[in-house]
């Protein structure tokens, strides 16, 4: 009798250890899966920065190229999401959900500015959930809405590279202009959020930093453009060299406040 109630208990510490393991190895899967979709992500944020700043002589509309080149992979992601499907069914999304939050979010950030090059406009809810949907519209996860206002507040130090970067280029000055505009408006909008979404409020102060480079960046244009009656060509190389100490930081008062400098790109450093 003895024998038999200890087998029924080892029986039972067996299921235990069964269903221990299979849930680390699912756990690990999924980060895995994450890491390569966060990789593939950081890849099309650089691609897309690549093509707006070496346009050359390309005739073809480089915002309309550059969105299409940054869908195109993001695929790669969807693929995996794709795989993911069937470890993540019903509530066993939510059990996992911090292990494949980080890559979503990334996710999220790459198509929002792939979306933001071609329409000037934030990705909806919807259009993110569709990317991440099958042929009939069934989709591999449920998104969550935290998710995607992390990623789409990620988008604003994006945006900052970005309006900086190609601020002396033809049209630039009028771009990092409409680009100050929207990150401000995008901080505005998200901070009525920061009490009900973890995390959104230590993004908000990066987006704070962000549209302060922006800020000063787009000042230095006025400033510049206001004390000399020049071709726009010649203000042009003016303006490139008055704000070309923007992307490392130096020169811009309120960035010597011992803050990391969003704009210094070093979350790109060692991943191409």
């Amino acid at each position: 009798m003895d024998t038999d109630k200890t087998t029924a208990v080892v029986d039972i510490f067996d299921e235990f250890r069964k269903d221990i393991d299979e849930h680390n190895d699912r756990r690990e899967r999924l980060i895995k899966a994450s890491r390569d979709v966060t990789n593939i992500s950081k890849k099309v944020i650089f691609l897309l920065h690549r093509i707006m700043t070496e346009r050359g002589n390309d005739t073809r509309d480089p915002f309309k190229h550059a969105a299409e080149r940054g869908r195109n992979g993001l695929r790669e992601a969807q693929v995996l999401y794709a795989q993911m499907k069937h470890e993540i069914q019903g509530d066993e999304f939510w059990r996992y959900h911090r292990a494949v939050s980080p890559g979503l979010q990334e996710y999220i950030e790459a198509l929002s500015f792939a979306h933001y090059l071609e329409h000037g406009t934030l990705v909806t809810y919807a259009q993110v959930q569709d990317t991440l949907s099958d042929d009939s519209g069934v989709p591999y996860l449920p998104l969550p809405k935290e998710d995607y206002l992390l990623g789409l507040s990620d988008l604003t130090g994006e945006l900052m590279r970005f309006a900086i970067s190609g601020i002396a280029r033809k049209g630039g000055r009028t771009k990092a202009t409409e680009v100050c505009a929207f990150v401000r408006q995008c901080k505005s909008d998200f901070e009525r959020f920061t009490p009900v979404v973890r995390e959104l409020s230590k993004k908000q102060s990066v987006t704070t930093q962000s549209l302060e480079k922006i800020e000063d960046a787009v000042y230095a244009i006025v400033v510049r453009s206001s004390e000399y009656d020049l071709p726009p060509e010649a203000v042009d190389d003016i303006v490139a060299q008055s704000i070309s100490s923007f992307g490392t930081g130096s020169g811009v008062d309120r960035s010597k406040r011992g803050r990391r400098d969003p704009g210094s790109g070093d979350e790109y450093e060692g991943e191409y």
